[in-house]
């Protein structure tokens, strides 16, 4: 059996007329196709909520997840342009005063480390007993010496009177005034003996070449001391100390006598000031250092043999100062990170200057205004997005 015969026999036997069926099986195809259209819309309203719920939430947790990091603008500040280093605190002139006689054991000494002295001042006392006696003796043979050039003289007077008697020859009167010549030139002799003994007695003391600070004592009383002994005694002319401050071959060049300097020893509470008075001519081959020699006026706090820190001030300028954090360095060299209009980092290599309590001065590569980050920039590359977040000052 066929569809047709089939379809007709259904038809006859549900007594419709196939029209009718027709209508029917449309109208039913009709509500089905609606449903489904329904179902389809319910669905996309579905999906759009649910992504305009999610999707807002979403671009809400990217935001939070963009880094805040904290940046300062670069602005330019006045800058003092210094030289700094360490070095080793000296009497700018150092005296060493030993014995200059023939020496002896010492009897007194005057002077004590850290006492001030005239020049000329005597510092310790040499035992001189025997060259007192020495000189007593002479002294008494300038008298013995007086006495018979004023006897030669006496008898030339009386000689020169008689001979125009013709009492006394020519040559008995030149005979007289050749004795008495003779005994005046032994009285010269005799002062002069006693001159010399006089100044030998006096280098027994051990005197202050100039006045000036008693550095050290190396002498006791009942020391046997000679020209040989060495130095018993430093002293600091006018109190003068110096400090000898090595600087690079680099910074070198920067420093002249006349500039001004701060000098801080060690464990000293505070600076002293100074003036740079010479600058070494030569490099040191070793070191490629060179020395530049700072004038301090006497203070406690220097102590000849410590060691201080000093900063010599070169020069005055303008410059751009970042603190330390903000500026990095790798291979290539030193460099910031900047923040664009977009909020993304990029990468500023610059060029360093002093570095000093203040910060670091960039000297190019940078322009006054621009954001910097001021931390943190180890953890950023070069294109991340952050969220700049303005520091206290800056």
């Amino acid at each position: 059996m066929n569809f047709e015969a089939q379809l007709a026999g259904e038809v006859r036997s549900s007594g419709l007329d196939p029209d009718e069926q027709s209508a029917r099986r449309r109208r039913r195809q009709i509500a089905i196709a609606a449903g489904i259209g329904i179902a389809l819309l319910v669905v996309v309203a579905i999906w759009l909520g649910w992504h305009k719920l999610h999707g807002g939430s979403s671009g809400a947790s990217v935001k939070a997840e963009i880094p805040r990091v904290s940046v300062l603008s670069a602005r330019i500040s006045p800058m003092t342009t210094n030289v700094t280093g360490t070095g080793a605190i000296a009497a700018r002139r150092d005296m060493p005063v030993g014995v200059v006689g023939e020496g002896g054991r010492v009897i007194q000494v005057l002077a004590e480390p850290g006492a001030w002295v005239k020049a000329g001042q005597i510092l310790a006392v040499i035992e001189r007993s025997v060259q007192a006696q020495q000189t007593a003796a002479l002294a008494a043979s300038v008298q013995v010496a007086r006495a018979d050039a004023k006897l030669a003289e006496a008898n030339l007077t009386r000689a020169r009177a008689l001979v125009g008697n013709g009492f006394i020859s020519k040559a008995d009167l030149e005979s007289k005034i050749a004795l008495r010549d003779a005994a005046t030139a032994r009285v010269n002799v005799a002062i002069a003996q006693l001159n010399q003994a006089r100044a030998t007695m006096a280098r027994l003391d051990v005197r202050a070449p100039a006045a000036g600070l008693v550095l050290t004592r190396t002498v006791e009383p009942g020391q046997i001391v000679s020209a040989g002994s060495g130095v018993l005694f430093h002293i600091a002319d006018k109190g003068e100390m110096e400090m000898k401050l090595a600087v690079n071959e680099a910074d070198i060049a920067k420093v002249s006598p006349g500039d001004t300097a701060r000098v801080t020893p060690v464990g000293a509470p505070a600076a002293v000031a100074g003036t740079v008075w010479q600058v070494s001519p030569v490099v040191d081959a070793q070191s490629r250092q060179g020395i530049a020699r700072i004038l301090l006026r006497y203070d406690p706090t220097l102590r000849p043999g410590g060691f201080a820190q000093a900063s010599i001030t070169t020069g005055q300028g303008q410059a751009i100062m970042l603190p330390q954090s903000a500026v990095q360095s790798d291979a290539v060299g030193n460099f910031v990170y900047v923040i664009d209009r977009n909020n993304r980092i990029v990468r500023r290599p610059v060029q360093t200057g002093m570095v000093a309590d203040t910060g670091v001065a960039i000297m190019s590569g940078l322009s006054s205004g621009e954001q910097v980050v001021a931390t943190a920039g180890g953890f950023l590359s070069p294109g991340d997005a952050v969220q700049p977040v303005r520091v206290a000052g800056g």
